[in-house]
């Protein structure tokens, strides 16, 4: 069960922000470590539970989309399975963990633009990504939607706020991709063609520059750059790279995790630790 608010210390030291894709929908039932992919987030996973106590899990998903910002509050959130035409056994995994409403409750309560919901739950830009870097389900899990209709800026400057909350054992994860383009995606997948168009790679390569040299400007002013658009046609899957940096401290470690450019996509992902 969550904690009380009153019974969460502080843990010390600033716990991590990780920026992750959550991968395919398509590799859901794929066991743990059972590919590459796999294989980073679980061996991430044991790394984050060597190093740090981690009281909660705050999760914003390219897959929570909304008109306004919503905070979930429910006690046992549901697994969501938010896709479409796939075998039975998609439909039948589930991930157990508990939900935290008084943390949620208490973001909520400090940063005006988050309301409270429990009309949503675990989607599968959280649960199967969850399921390999914890798979025992045993930290509480809360999720923070996406207002799509506002600016990147708007979601940096919300971001910020939820800094505080790495102090007090909250990981905080973003997760999305840095490069999303499903039209294009499909257009290869459809003919079996699993060869990049080129654009994907210069992109990726441009944007791993910015993140390491923390250009919050130019990750903000994404579509400046002349693949932006085409890189992030929608802007679900780009925005948790936003809420990601804006929690990064100035004497803190940018690590990247796991490198990989598909027909439309990048699953780049990464770690922001601090040096003390």
């Amino acid at each position: 069960m969550a904690k009380a608010l009153e019974q969460i210390k502080p843990t010390g030291k600033n716990l991590p922000v990780l920026f992750t894709s959550h991968g395919s929908p398509m590799d859901i039932p794929v066991p743990h470590y059972g590919n590459p992919f796999n294989t980073y987030l679980g061996d991430l996973g044991k790394e984050i539970r060597k190093n740090y106590s981690i009281n909660a899990i705050l999760v914003i998903s390219a897959h929570w989309c909304t008109e306004g910002s919503f905070v979930n509050i429910s006690p046992a959130p549901k697994t969501i399975y938010d896709y479409y035409g796939f075998p039975d056994n998609y439909y039948t995994i589930k991930y157990p963990a508990s939900g935290h409403p008084l943390l949620a409750k208490q973001v909520a309560e400090g940063i005006k633009e988050i309301q409270t919901t429990t009309e949503w739950g675990f989607d599968h830009g959280n649960w199967p990504m969850l399921m390999h870097l914890f798979p025992n389900a045993d930290v509480p899990v809360f999720q923070l939607s996406i207002d799509y209709y506002k600016s990147a800026q708007y979601h940096y400057d919300l971001a910020i706020q939820l800094k505080k909350y790495r102090k007090q054992g909250v990981l905080i994860i973003g997760s999305g991709a840095l490069i999303h383009n499903l039209n294009l995606a499909m257009s290869k997948m459809q003919t079996g063609d699993t060869e990049i168009y080129g654009w994907e790679a210069e992109f990726d390569d441009w944007i791993r520059k910015r993140i390491e040299d923390r250009d919050v400007k130019a990750l903000i002013d994404y579509k400046k750059n002349k693949l932006g658009e085409m890189a992030a046609p929608t802007p679900d899957h780009y925005v948790p790279v936003l809420y990601a940096m804006a929690l990064a401290d100035d004497n803190d470690n940018i690590r990247h995790t796991f490198s990989d450019v598909l027909p439309g996509f990048s699953n780049r992902s990464f770690i922001i630790e601090s040096n003390s």
